[in-house]
């Protein structure tokens, strides 16, 4: 059974479409990323999927089970967390988890110590969770959701408020995770984080998919950029608008970027060049990044320009 297959899924509070006709396939194995600005829709979605609101309209199926339908029995072999963790306070990691294991039927103490040690806090679990800093409350929430040994994940912002070192941490986790063979729903804003980790990505725009695929499909769809510094700028940009496949031309710096629809349009771009007597100091490929593509799918603009 397919972990997560959502279709024609929406959700309105008053007048406002949080969840606009959203369609996801997490297959087995996928670390998925669902990505978007702040209002998007994300975390809507994730409390649908989880059977904690009920959508409007559309269908959720977590393993082909139904959460609206059938409840907690349709969250068999599915943890996870939406926004952040909730834990006592005054109780240590440890006991956090027992207590967690003993309301869901019972966890042995053997797996409360293997998950301690696969979120990195086997030394911290009889502190205080009062003394835990933001990225130990969101490994213990991890912890939590892998006392019932899920097949499938799902984490709202695991990485929100983590310093530099807390996200390589949390980037390191999600990835044994799915090594593990634990199928991960990743909601994140942290777009070179996900870039990190997930093979496949939707992104969601004002409560609808503007993509959703794997994320080499979504760079091939737009191209690989080209840089070139030469010494005549204006003249390379020249030449440039006249040599066929070449296109996208714009001047950044003194630096001409553009695209080439194929290798061989590209090498006749290079000896048009030298044809007009530019000299070509470097020529770059530049691959775009996650946070390029978000944007150009968010706001119609590149990241830069955006900036």
């Amino acid at each position: 059974m397919v972990p997560v297959e959502v279709r024609g899924l929406v959700k309105r509070y008053g007048r406002v479409l949080a969840v606009d006709d959203v369609d996801l396939t997490v297959e087995r194995g996928d670390v998925y990323g669902y990505l978007g600005p702040n209002g998007a829709g994300k975390t809507t979605t994730l409390r649908i999927l989880l059977g904690l609101i009920r959508p409007d309209a559309g269908s959720v199926r977590l393993f082909g089970r139904d959460p609206v339908g059938e409840g907690a029995r349709a969250l068999d072999d599915v943890a996870g967390f939406v926004e952040e963790p909730a834990f006592y306070p005054y109780l240590s990691g440890r006991q956090n988890l027992e207590l967690l294991g003993t309301l869901d039927g019972g966890s042995p103490a053997v797996r409360i110590d293997e998950v301690l040690e696969l979120v990195g806090l086997p030394d911290r679990a009889r502190d205080r969770l009062g003394g835990y800093s933001q990225g130990m409350r969101q490994r213990l929430g991890i912890a939590a959701s892998l006392l019932r040994a899920p097949q499938l994940l799902i984490l709202d912002e695991p990485a929100n408020g983590l310093d530099p070192a807390g996200i390589r941490d949390m980037r390191a986790l999600i990835s044994g995770l799915a090594r593990e063979g634990i199928t991960v729903l990743y909601s994140s804003h942290l777009l070179g984080e996900v870039e990190e980790v997930c093979n496949r990505v939707a992104i969601v725009d004002h409560g609808r998919i503007v993509f959703e695929g794997r994320l080499d499909d979504l760079r091939q769809s737009f191209g690989e950029h080209h840089r070139v510094e030469t010494g005549d700028p204006e003249r390379a940009l020249a030449v440039a608008r006249a040599s066929p496949g070449v296109g996208a031309e714009r001047l950044e710096g003194g630096i001409l970027r553009f695209e080439a629809e194929s290798g061989d349009a590209l090498d006749a771009f290079t000896v048009a060049l030298g044809a007009a007597g530019v000299g070509i100091r470097s020529l770059t490929t530049e691959r775009a990044t996650l946070e390029d593509l978000f944007f150009r799918l968010t706001e119609g603009e590149p990241a830069e320009a955006a900036a």
